[in-house]
């Protein structure tokens, strides 16, 4: 189908039409009410076969230990044997 038709097509009233007939206001054949579903789906995107990607990010907060005043006091709360 060429870009013209396309073009044709959308501005085309088939889209009000249906949501007429959907609304009660306008009275449509089943095969006409198909011929529009079938023009539309010519320059519609079909959403339902639409990839869904999505990213998730996960962030941390680690909460570290206040800074040790010398070697000797971080040795005493954190090592098992002291370096001498």
């Amino acid at each position: 189908m060429s870009d013209e038709h396309r073009v044709k097509i959308q501005n085309s009233n088939i889209l009000n039409a249906l949501i007429e007939h959907v609304e009660g206001r306008r009275d449509m054949s089943a095969t006409q009410v198909a011929a529009g579903l079938g023009l539309l789906k010519k320059v519609m995107p079909d959403l339902s076969a639409a990839d869904n990607k999505t990213e998730v990010v996960h962030r941390y907060v680690a909460r570290l230990p206040e800074k040790a005043k010398s070697v000797e006091v971080w040795q005493k709360q954190n090592a098992q044997i002291t370096i001498q």
